[in-house]
């Protein structure tokens, strides 16, 4: 009886070993594996926006791109032929490199691709307005195509009637300047709006090459106005020429790249009628040119003159004066300008570019901003406060003390000249 059960328990426990066995054998599923993450496309949206109408002449393409960056944009016209584009330095925009003509339609086609490879397109159709009927700002541009000038000289732009302080950014944005070797500038505003001008905190380098757009045709300007035209120019800046004229001494000293070549006489403006002290540059150079002051203050006369180089919009210039020879070098007898003798005045005239940097000191008034070319009559520091927008932090560093001579006045009201 117990032989038998032994047995009987033996039997079970070797009967069950199987299934124990086989539950450590059976075939399992393999786990399932995570999904492959895909990398997302870039997002990309575009202005104009498809089927825009009544677009600017002066319109832009402007992609806005999240998770990948910009990598064609090509713009066409209904006939498919090529616009040509470039982009702005921080490729926020594609500008048009002339203005786009009224009634006519655009495409634009933008890529963004992603850190990933993967790309995005989008396609933009818009047509632009009409010929707009509202009043023109006239527009001029100092710097011409093809000429050499001094190493002072501003980049200037002038405008009628005056750019008002809050559509200044908006003309600002549409200005365009390239120099080799490169000199970065800052474009800076005269207080009433007729003038703008753009420098680097250094003189240019004698042999800079100097390339301008003021793509102003069609910009909508204030609500009221728009802009007349594209006015573009590339020239040269030649050697460095500086003239400075000491009221003290009476006698004006001609540097050339730096070191002095002739010391000149001068006579300066009379009491009634001083010569501005500041630092002006040399504007307009006449071999011969008439004063009428006819209708002035302080005027009244006119006069034919020789080898005449304008400093101010007031009628300051150096000139050949032989009625005041025996004046030169002693006492101031003119209306404002610098009388120098006519042997010295043609003499000068070889010597000297529009664009070459003149420093006057020590006369009874101060040079007013916007009589001239007055973008270094001011510190750098000044300077830049008058730009629309916002300036580079690289740029408002204080130029190095070379820049421009030492002394430069505060800017205060002009003289007449003559």
């Amino acid at each position: 009886m117990g032989i038998r059960r032994r047995m009987a328990l033996v039997a079970v426990t070797v009967a069950a070993t199987p299934l124990v066995l086989g539950g450590c054998t059976a075939e399992r599923k393999p786990a399932a594996r995570p999904a492959e993450r895909v990398a997302p496309a870039p997002e990309l949206t575009v202005a104009p926006a498809d089927l825009s109408r009544d677009v600017p002449l002066s319109a832009e393409v402007v992609p806005l791109v999240t998770g990948g960056k910009i990598t064609a944009v090509r713009l066409v016209d209904e006939t498919g032929a090529l616009v040509s584009a470039e982009p702005r330095e921080d490729r926020s925009a594609w500008v048009p490199t002339a203005a786009l003509r009224p009634r006519h339609t655009y495409t634009a086609m933008v890529t963004a691709t992603a850190d990933s490879g993967r790309t995005t397109t989008r396609t933009t159709t818009f047509t632009t307005a009409a010929a707009s009927t509202k009043p023109q700002v006239t527009s001029t541009l100092s710097i011409a195509d093809k000429r050499t000038y001094g190493t002072a000289m501003p980049v200037t732009i002038g405008f009628e009637p005056p750019i008002a302080r809050e559509a200044r950014a908006d003309v600002q944005r549409r200005l365009f300047v390239t120099t080799n070797p490169p000199q970065p500038g800052v474009w800076s505003w005269v207080d009433d709006g007729s003038q703008v001008y753009y420098r680097a905190r250094d003189l240019w380098r004698p042999g800079t090459t100097i390339s301008v757009r003021a793509g102003l045709a069609g910009l909508p300007i204030g609500g009221s106005h728009i802009g007349d035209a594209d006015r573009t120019a590339t020239s040269r800046i030649g050697r460095q020429v500086a003239l400075d004229i000491d009221n003290a001494t009476k006698q004006m000293r001609v540097l050339r790249d730096g070191k002095l070549i002739r010391t000149i006489p001068v006579s300066l403006g009379k009491r009634g009628t001083p010569t501005s002290s500041g630092k002006m540059v040399i504007m307009e150079k006449h071999q011969q040119t008439t004063f009428d002051t006819r209708g002035e203050p302080n005027g009244g006369y006119v006069v034919d003159v020789a080898d005449a180089q304008r400093l101010t919009w007031g009628g300051e210039f150096i000139h050949g004066a032989p009625w005041s020879v025996s004046d030169q070098g002693h006492r101031n007898v003119s209306h404002g300008c610098t009388n120098i003798s006519p042997a010295n005045a043609d003499w000068l005239m070889g010597v000297t570019q529009v664009g070459d940097l003149v420093t006057v000191t020590g006369t009874e008034v101060r040079l007013q901003p916007g009589n001239g070319w007055t973008a270094w009559n001011t510190s750098w520091a000044q300077f830049i406060k008058g730009s629309a927008l916002p300036v580079p932090t690289d740029l408002r560093a204080a130029p190095p003390a070379r820049a421009v001579a030492d002394g430069a006045p505060t800017p205060g009201p002009s003289a007449a000249g003559g």
